[in-house]
C-alpha cells in the first residue's frame, strides 16, 4: 500500500474503487447531473459514471456552474464519493465543499489507475493506493 499526502480540500473520510481521467473535467457540459453519467463527447469518460466511485483527475476545466452540477450529483444521489487532484481550481473545490464530498489536492494523480481502491482521508490530507492483484 503506498500513502501519497495532499492537501485538503472538503473533509471527509472514504474508501472505494477509483475512477481516472488523464483529462481536466468540466462539469458544466461533461456530466450530466441527474444520471452521474460523462456525456462529455470525446472525453475518455463518455458514458461511464462517477457515482460510487472516487473520481481521480488532474484540475477541472470550464465555466463556474460547474460547481452546481457538483452539488447537483450529490443531491441526486449520482455524486462521486471522493475527488482527488493534483490541483483543485475554485469550480471543482466549491462544488466539492457545497456538496459535502471530500476532495483532496497535491496529489500525483499519474500514481493511479483506474480500478484501483483507494482510501480517501481528506480530513487528514491522505491518499492511500491498494492495488487490485492481477
Amino acid at each position: 500500500m503506498e500513502v501519497l499526502k495532499g492537501r485538503t480540500i472538503s473533509p471527509g473520510r472514504v474508501e472505494g474503487e477509483s475512477l481516472v481521467s488523464k483529462e481536466p473535467i468540466g462539469f458544466y457540459g461533461g456530466v450530466d447531473a441527474k444520471t452521474g453519467i460523462f456525456i462529455e463527447k470525446g472525453h475518455e469518460l463518455e458514458g461511464k459514471s462517477v457515482k460510487g466511485k472516487i473520481l481521480v483527475f488532474p484540475c477541472g476545466k470550464g465555466s463556474t456552474v460547474g460547481s452546481y452540477v457538483i452539488y447537483g450529483l450529490a443531491r441526486n444521489n449520482q455524486a462521486p464519493l471522493a475527488i482527488v487532484n493534483r490541483e483543485t481550481e475554485t469550480i471543482v473545490a466549491t462544488g466539492a465543499i457545497l456538496a459535502g464530498v471530500p476532495c483532496i489536492d497535491r496529489i500525483p494523480v499519474e500514481k493511479i489507475s483506474t480500478g484501483d481502491h483507494l482510501i480517501v482521508d481528506a480530513t487528514a490530507g491522505t491518499v492511500s493506493i491498494i492495488k487490485p492483484n492481477l
